[in-house]
Protein backbone atom coordinates (compact mmCIF):
# COMPACT_ATOMS: atom_id res chain seq x y z
CA UNK A 1 0.00 0.00 0.00
CA UNK A 2 2.44 2.60 0.82
CA UNK A 3 3.58 2.77 -3.19
CA UNK A 4 0.19 3.54 -3.77
CA UNK A 5 -1.52 6.76 -4.75
CA UNK A 6 -4.01 8.50 -2.43
CA UNK A 7 -6.89 9.75 -5.17
CA UNK A 8 -10.49 11.88 -3.81
CA UNK A 9 -13.02 13.21 -5.59
CA UNK A 10 -11.14 16.88 -5.60
CA UNK A 11 -7.80 15.48 -6.38
CA UNK A 12 -9.14 13.37 -9.42
CA UNK A 13 -11.34 16.72 -10.61
CA UNK A 14 -8.49 18.78 -10.66
CA UNK A 15 -6.28 16.06 -12.42
CA UNK A 16 -9.50 16.28 -15.32
CA UNK A 17 -9.23 19.67 -15.30
CA UNK A 18 -5.84 20.02 -15.85
CA UNK A 19 -5.82 17.46 -18.17
CA UNK A 20 -8.52 19.50 -20.34
CA UNK A 21 -11.90 18.64 -19.39
CA UNK A 22 -13.35 21.77 -19.54
CA UNK A 23 -17.24 22.49 -18.20
CA UNK A 24 -19.96 22.00 -20.86
CA UNK A 25 -18.37 19.58 -21.86
CA UNK A 26 -20.36 16.14 -23.21
CA UNK A 27 -17.48 13.30 -22.78
CA UNK A 28 -17.77 9.53 -23.61
CA UNK A 29 -15.75 7.79 -21.00
CA UNK A 30 -13.77 4.78 -21.22
CA UNK A 31 -12.22 3.88 -18.13
CA UNK A 32 -10.31 1.03 -15.58
CA UNK A 33 -11.04 2.30 -12.02
CA UNK A 34 -8.15 0.42 -11.00
CA UNK A 35 -5.20 2.13 -12.97
CA UNK A 36 -6.02 5.04 -10.95
CA UNK A 37 -4.36 4.21 -7.72
CA UNK A 38 -6.64 4.11 -4.61
CA UNK A 39 -9.64 5.75 -4.78
CA UNK A 40 -10.98 6.97 -1.79
CA UNK A 41 -14.50 6.24 -2.75
CA UNK A 42 -14.26 4.04 -5.45
CA UNK A 43 -16.22 4.02 -8.45
CA UNK A 44 -18.61 6.59 -7.29
CA UNK A 45 -16.38 8.51 -6.38
CA UNK A 46 -14.62 9.19 -9.91
CA UNK A 47 -18.27 9.60 -11.31
CA UNK A 48 -18.61 12.46 -9.10
CA UNK A 49 -15.61 14.04 -10.09
CA UNK A 50 -16.12 13.45 -13.65
CA UNK A 51 -19.30 15.09 -13.58
CA UNK A 52 -17.86 17.87 -11.33
CA UNK A 53 -15.07 18.34 -13.86
CA UNK A 54 -17.75 19.21 -16.67
CA UNK A 55 -20.01 21.17 -14.28
CA UNK A 56 -24.11 21.41 -14.64
CA UNK A 57 -23.94 21.93 -18.01
CA UNK A 58 -22.01 19.13 -19.54
CA UNK A 59 -22.60 15.14 -19.65
CA UNK A 60 -21.01 12.39 -18.95
CA UNK A 61 -21.28 9.14 -21.23
CA UNK A 62 -20.54 5.44 -20.35
CA UNK A 63 -20.41 2.62 -23.10
CA UNK A 64 -22.59 0.04 -20.93
CA UNK A 65 -22.81 -2.87 -23.83
CA UNK A 66 -24.48 -6.43 -22.87
CA UNK A 67 -23.15 -8.48 -25.70
CA UNK A 68 -24.64 -11.37 -23.94
CA UNK A 69 -28.20 -10.12 -24.97
CA UNK A 70 -27.16 -11.49 -28.89
CA UNK A 71 -27.95 -14.66 -31.07
CA UNK A 72 -26.03 -17.63 -29.48
CA UNK A 73 -25.16 -18.91 -32.97
CA UNK A 74 -22.49 -16.23 -32.95
CA UNK A 75 -21.48 -17.09 -28.84
CA UNK A 76 -17.45 -17.28 -29.16
CA UNK A 77 -16.45 -16.92 -25.79
CA UNK A 78 -17.12 -19.35 -24.67
CA UNK A 79 -19.51 -20.71 -27.67
CA UNK A 80 -22.92 -23.08 -26.14
CA UNK A 81 -24.27 -25.75 -27.62
CA UNK A 82 -26.43 -25.42 -31.05
CA UNK A 83 -29.12 -27.61 -29.38
CA UNK A 84 -29.40 -24.37 -27.18
CA UNK A 85 -30.33 -22.30 -29.37
CA UNK A 86 -33.59 -21.77 -29.76
CA UNK A 87 -34.30 -22.10 -25.97
CA UNK A 88 -31.89 -18.78 -25.07
CA UNK A 89 -33.59 -17.33 -27.99
CA UNK A 90 -37.22 -18.04 -26.45
CA UNK A 91 -36.21 -17.73 -22.93
CA UNK A 92 -33.70 -14.73 -22.44
CA UNK A 93 -35.50 -12.25 -20.35
CA UNK A 94 -35.92 -9.29 -22.81
CA UNK A 95 -33.17 -6.07 -22.99
CA UNK A 96 -34.29 -3.59 -19.87
CA UNK A 97 -32.35 -0.15 -19.40
CA UNK A 98 -33.03 -0.35 -15.75
CA UNK A 99 -31.94 -3.71 -14.76
CA UNK A 100 -29.78 -5.44 -17.75
CA UNK A 101 -25.73 -5.50 -16.32
CA UNK A 102 -23.25 -3.95 -18.86
CA UNK A 103 -20.68 -6.29 -19.85
CA UNK A 104 -16.86 -5.68 -19.17
CA UNK A 105 -17.36 -2.13 -19.39
CA UNK A 106 -15.60 -1.81 -15.55
CA UNK A 107 -17.21 -0.48 -12.40
CA UNK A 108 -17.17 3.19 -13.31
CA UNK A 109 -19.28 2.36 -16.15
CA UNK A 110 -21.61 0.26 -13.88
CA UNK A 111 -21.76 2.96 -11.30
CA UNK A 112 -23.06 5.81 -13.37
CA UNK A 113 -25.84 3.46 -15.30
CA UNK A 114 -27.56 3.21 -12.32
CA UNK A 115 -27.23 6.88 -11.11
CA UNK A 116 -29.64 8.74 -9.95
CA UNK A 117 -30.62 10.55 -13.20
CA UNK A 118 -28.59 8.98 -15.47
CA UNK A 119 -30.26 7.85 -19.09
CA UNK A 120 -29.26 4.55 -20.37
CA UNK A 121 -30.20 4.13 -24.19
CA UNK A 122 -32.40 1.35 -25.72
CA UNK A 123 -29.84 -0.84 -28.03
CA UNK A 124 -29.52 -3.81 -26.13
CA UNK A 125 -26.15 -5.21 -27.12
CA UNK A 126 -24.37 -1.46 -27.38
CA UNK A 127 -26.06 0.48 -25.32
CA UNK A 128 -24.31 3.47 -23.34
CA UNK A 129 -25.69 5.36 -20.27
CA UNK A 130 -25.44 9.45 -19.81
CA UNK A 131 -25.42 12.08 -16.70
CA UNK A 132 -25.72 15.52 -17.36
CA UNK A 133 -27.44 18.68 -19.26
CA UNK A 134 -28.14 16.45 -22.36
CA UNK A 135 -28.24 12.77 -21.70
CA UNK A 136 -31.93 12.49 -23.03
CA UNK A 137 -31.37 14.24 -26.54
CA UNK A 138 -27.95 12.11 -27.02
CA UNK A 139 -29.10 9.06 -26.10
CA UNK A 140 -32.69 8.51 -27.63
CA UNK A 141 -33.66 7.08 -30.14
CA UNK A 142 -30.95 4.28 -30.16
CA UNK A 143 -32.09 2.28 -33.19
CA UNK A 144 -31.59 -1.31 -33.89
CA UNK A 145 -29.92 -1.23 -37.10
CA UNK A 146 -27.47 2.14 -36.46
CA UNK A 147 -25.86 0.48 -33.15
CA UNK A 148 -22.70 2.60 -33.30
CA UNK A 149 -23.97 4.53 -36.82
CA UNK A 150 -24.91 8.28 -37.33
CA UNK A 151 -28.60 7.72 -36.00
CA UNK A 152 -27.20 6.64 -32.83
CA UNK A 153 -26.38 7.60 -29.95
CA UNK A 154 -22.69 8.09 -30.59
CA UNK A 155 -22.97 9.51 -33.84
CA UNK A 156 -25.20 12.56 -32.18
CA UNK A 157 -21.85 12.88 -29.72
CA UNK A 158 -19.76 12.95 -32.51
CA UNK A 159 -22.15 15.54 -34.32
CA UNK A 160 -22.15 17.78 -31.06
CA UNK A 161 -18.29 18.10 -30.03
CA UNK A 162 -17.94 15.52 -27.96
CA UNK A 163 -14.96 14.66 -26.37
CA UNK A 164 -13.67 11.10 -25.50
CA UNK A 165 -11.55 10.20 -22.60
CA UNK A 166 -9.54 7.26 -22.18
CA UNK A 167 -8.80 6.55 -17.50
CA UNK A 168 -6.31 4.08 -17.73
CA UNK A 169 -7.50 2.08 -21.20
CA UNK A 170 -6.63 2.32 -24.77
CA UNK A 171 -7.60 2.59 -28.40
CA UNK A 172 -8.55 -1.35 -28.53
CA UNK A 173 -11.45 -0.62 -27.31
CA UNK A 174 -12.59 2.69 -29.05
CA UNK A 175 -15.84 2.83 -29.44
CA UNK A 176 -15.91 6.35 -31.57
CA UNK A 177 -13.89 4.33 -34.36
CA UNK A 178 -17.04 1.95 -35.05
CA UNK A 179 -18.60 5.16 -35.69
CA UNK A 180 -16.16 5.51 -39.15
CA UNK A 181 -16.87 2.06 -40.70
CA UNK A 182 -20.25 2.97 -40.99
CA UNK A 183 -18.91 5.51 -43.77
CA UNK A 184 -17.17 3.13 -45.49
CA UNK A 185 -18.06 2.84 -49.33
CA UNK A 186 -18.46 -0.60 -48.57
CA UNK A 187 -19.00 -2.01 -45.10
CA UNK A 188 -20.13 -5.78 -44.56
CA UNK A 189 -23.18 -6.20 -43.01
CA UNK A 190 -24.14 -8.72 -40.30
CA UNK A 191 -27.88 -10.62 -39.25
CA UNK A 192 -28.36 -9.85 -35.34
CA UNK A 193 -30.94 -10.88 -33.22
CA UNK A 194 -31.36 -9.69 -29.59
CA UNK A 195 -34.56 -10.17 -27.09
CA UNK A 196 -36.43 -7.03 -26.61
CA UNK A 197 -39.73 -5.40 -25.84
CA UNK A 198 -41.86 -3.88 -28.86
CA UNK A 199 -44.38 -1.56 -29.11
CA UNK A 200 -47.10 -3.06 -27.07
CA UNK A 201 -44.81 -4.42 -24.15
CA UNK A 202 -44.33 -7.82 -25.08
CA UNK A 203 -40.99 -9.61 -25.07
CA UNK A 204 -40.03 -10.68 -28.47
CA UNK A 205 -36.85 -12.28 -30.24
CA UNK A 206 -36.48 -9.39 -32.46
CA UNK A 207 -33.65 -10.05 -35.82
CA UNK A 208 -32.41 -7.06 -37.75
CA UNK A 209 -29.18 -6.23 -39.24
CA UNK A 210 -26.28 -3.69 -38.59
CA UNK A 211 -22.53 -3.33 -39.49
CA UNK A 212 -20.35 -6.14 -38.97
CA UNK A 213 -18.13 -4.02 -36.66
CA UNK A 214 -14.46 -4.96 -36.48
CA UNK A 215 -11.78 -3.20 -34.02
CA UNK A 216 -8.41 -5.31 -34.87
CA UNK A 217 -6.74 -2.10 -36.46
CA UNK A 218 -8.57 0.13 -33.58
CA UNK A 219 -4.87 0.02 -31.35
CA UNK A 220 -3.05 1.03 -34.80
CA UNK A 221 -5.75 3.70 -36.05
CA UNK A 222 -5.08 5.43 -32.40
CA UNK A 223 -1.25 5.41 -32.16
CA UNK A 224 -1.65 7.50 -35.51
CA UNK A 225 -3.84 9.52 -34.20
CA UNK A 226 -1.46 10.47 -31.17
CA UNK A 227 1.30 10.53 -33.78
CA UNK A 228 -1.21 13.64 -35.20
CA UNK A 229 -1.10 15.51 -32.44
CA UNK A 230 -4.83 15.18 -31.87
CA UNK A 231 -4.50 13.46 -28.35
CA UNK A 232 -4.04 15.10 -24.97
CA UNK A 233 -1.80 12.86 -22.69
CA UNK A 234 -1.38 13.15 -19.09
CA UNK A 235 -2.19 11.88 -15.59
CA UNK A 236 -5.25 11.28 -13.59
CA UNK A 237 -4.31 9.81 -10.64
CA UNK A 238 -1.98 7.06 -11.33
CA UNK A 239 -3.91 6.70 -14.96
CA UNK A 240 -2.76 7.66 -18.32
CA UNK A 241 -5.16 9.17 -19.60
CA UNK A 242 -5.89 10.49 -22.88
CA UNK A 243 -8.22 13.22 -24.12
CA UNK A 244 -9.11 13.80 -28.26
CA UNK A 245 -12.40 15.44 -30.02
CA UNK A 246 -14.37 12.44 -30.89
CA UNK A 247 -15.58 13.99 -34.32
CA UNK A 248 -11.94 14.72 -35.26
CA UNK A 249 -11.05 11.15 -34.51
CA UNK A 250 -13.70 9.73 -36.10
CA UNK A 251 -13.23 11.67 -39.76
CA UNK A 252 -9.28 10.47 -38.41
CA UNK A 253 -10.32 6.70 -38.31
CA UNK A 254 -12.12 7.19 -41.45
CA UNK A 255 -9.57 8.05 -43.88
CA UNK A 256 -7.41 5.70 -42.07
CA UNK A 257 -9.65 3.15 -42.80
CA UNK A 258 -10.42 4.00 -46.53
CA UNK A 259 -6.76 3.87 -47.26
CA UNK A 260 -5.67 0.56 -45.13
CA UNK A 261 -8.77 -1.61 -45.09
CA UNK A 262 -9.15 -4.04 -47.85
CA UNK A 263 -12.65 -3.72 -49.39
CA UNK A 264 -14.34 -7.39 -49.78
CA UNK A 265 -14.72 -8.55 -53.12
CA UNK A 266 -18.43 -9.59 -54.01
CA UNK A 267 -19.34 -13.16 -53.55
Amino acid sequence: MADRTLCTRASLTADLTRLGLAPGTTVLVHSSLKSLGWVCGGAPAVVLALADAVGPEGTVVVPTQSGEYSDPAGWQNPPVPESWWETIREHMPAYDPAVTPTAGMGRVADQLRTWPGAVRSAHPQVSFAALGARARELMEPHPLDDGLGPDSPLGRMAGSGAQVLFLGTGYATCTAFHLAEYRLPVTPRMTCGAPVRDASGERVWQQYTDVALDERDFTGIGMALERARHVTVGPVGTATARLFPMGEAVDFATGWMRRHRTVPKPS
